[in-house]
């Protein structure tokens, strides 16, 4: 009960403070300055006229240059480079990975232990790193493209 007691009196001091501040700006005069007058309007002196001698159209504009379409490979190569610097790490070509999360899964619970995870993966990975740096090129990417199988009609 002392809450609404003290919520009420609280409202009446601010409507009270509010009157006040209310009253006093009515009563003040606020002057507003004249407007500047309008500026004159002058005629227009018109459109230039082109010489008898000037060509009727301009020069062509340049053309936009072509855009590079990148190969299927390229494509499948930068979808693993990350950072763009031309070269795939092991943990870039990891972070991509999820769509084969299920076939890593051996034991089936939904959880990828770091062993299920490092034989299926790292035995492909150093089989693509043909100099054993730890890093892939391009040449050295294209041989973890997966086979292309024979596409059967779902008729």
């Amino acid at each position: 009960m002392k809450r609404y007691v003290a919520g009420a009196g609280s409202m009446m001091l601010l409507m009270t403070a509010g009157m006040f501040l209310w009253i006093g700006a009515s009563g003040q005069e606020v002057v507003i300055p004249e407007a500047p007058p309008p500026p004159e309007l002058t005629e227009p002196e018109g459109l230039p006229e082109a010489d008898e001698m000037a060509p009727a159209l301009g020069p062509p504009p340049p053309t936009p240059p072509r855009a590079y379409k990148a190969s299927r490979e390229e494509r499948r190569f930068n979808r693993y480079d990350r950072n763009r610097d031309e070269v795939i790490t092991r943990l870039e070509l990891m972070s991509s990975r999820t769509k084969a999360f299920k076939a890593l899964d051996e034991d089936g619970n939904n959880l990828l232990t770091f062993e299920e995870w490092a034989v299926a993966t790292s035995d492909r990975f150093a089989g693509a790193d043909a100099n054993g740096n730890g890093q892939l090129t391009r040449s050295e990417f294209r041989s973890t493209r997966p086979k292309r199988t024979a596409s059967r009609c779902k008729c």
